[in-house]
């Protein structure tokens, strides 16, 4: 792939069968397609012009992506041309390593290799879905939002430490809030959904649950010093109860490389780190709201504080957590990643023993 790409993973090792994502995608453009035919003159109003355009920008660049996919199952890598590997890593970004919009706290699934992981253990995502909240800020001189959080104790979250130094400092006895400034965990920001059928909502899952409250943060537990973690007490929303902790691995999985996890957070703009093009091809500039992003674990190296994988994340990501797809425990805190070398998180069961978390009443599993 072209030096820059943000796919952290070649095409080979995302998709089990080259030829028959091919002949998927192909099909669902010949689909849209002819579905566009069929639309009525009325839809030819500016709005509806510049919607066709991007619709044909798209299809264009995935036809050149099937071309290329099916050149590399036939071993013809050294032909693919620049407009290939384009539409080749948009293909991979779109569904091997999607980025699932999150309404009415649930998610559609896409066809192809994700689709039956995802909508088999659709109740355990939806509850983990939950758990994790979008970290407002109030009186900070720039930013309304700072990153995502987690609930991992009965009163606690967790996030990044570069997200709770946006709005605490620290003191001699411990870390507390910068003078007038206070901060939330939202976990009910997501996409709006359109009037009529809830496009989040699979057939027979009924209406949506009511959005979950958001609940103030009131004190820092602790910044952690080694790793880039931060630990933070929270209160019920009107004296209602906070949910159940997501489960947090008190071990390592018996096998990490090539393990199915998902992400779960708030991608937002994020220019310096990632190529522009690359972003609107997976978020289609719909930034900011709760997304769920599977991928794999890459990379582990035991005893170490840092483990990899390659879903598709944004700054906004900082602070996700990374969660095992077989038993939803919650493998890794997300805190950054790189061009081409994947993400980075956290792995959680490394510090079982750390006191902080002993502190926090981390929910160890």
């Amino acid at each position: 792939m072209p030096h820059g790409s943000p796919v952290a993973t070649e095409p080979g090792q995302v998709f089990d069968d080259l030829r028959g994502v091919a002949e998927r995608v192909r099909r669902h453009l010949e689909e849209e397609i002819s579905e566009s035919v069929e639309e009525s003159a009325a839809q030819e109003a500016p709005a509806g012009q510049i919607s066709r355009f991007a619709q044909e920008e798209r299809a264009r660049v995935l036809e050149a992506g099937v071309t290329g996919l099916e050149k590399l199952a036939g071993n013809r890598a050294d032909e693919i041309d620049e407009d290939e590997y384009f539409g080749v890593e948009a293909i991979v970004l779109l569904e091997g390593r999607p980025a699932l919009l999150v309404q009415g706290q649930d998610f559609l699934v896409p066809e192809g290799d994700w689709s039956v992981l995802l909508d088999a253990d659709r109740p355990a995502i939806r509850d983990s879905l939950a758990r994790v909240g979008r970290v407002e800020v109030t009186g900070h001189p720039s930013l309304d939002w700072v990153g995502t959080a987690f609930l991992v104790g009965p009163r606690t979250v967790m996030t990044n430490r570069h997200v709770a130094v946006e709005f605490s400092r620290a003191e001699e006895a411990g870390w507390s809030f910068q003078q007038g400034m206070s901060a939330r965990v939202d976990p009910g920001e997501e996409l709006p959904s359109a009037p009529g059928p809830e496009p989040g909502l699979a057939p027979g899952l009924g209406a949506p649950a009511a959005a979950p409250l958001p609940y103030e943060i009131t004190d820092v537990i602790g910044i952690h010093p080694d790793v880039d973690m931060a630990l933070l007490r929270v209160v019920p929303p009107d004296g209602a109860p906070l949910p159940a902790p997501l489960a947090v691995a008190a071990d390592a999985p018996a096998t990490l490389p090539g393990r199915p996890v998902y992400v779960i957070g708030y991608p937002a703009w994020d220019g310096r780190r990632n190529e522009p093009e690359s972003m609107r091809r997976i978020f289609m500039d719909v930034y900011n709201v709760k997304r769920l992003q599977p991928g794999t674990a890459t990379e582990f190296a035991p005893g170490g504080l840092v483990m990899k994988h390659d879903c598709s994340t944004l700054g906004g990501n900082s602070g996700s957590p990374v969660l095992d797809l077989a038993d939803h425990r919650v493998l890794g805190l997300h805190f950054g990643g790189r061009y081409r070398l994947g993400n980075f998180a956290v792995p959680l069961w490394e510090l079982i023993d750390d006191p902080l978390l002993a502190r926090a009443e981390v929910n160890w599993v």
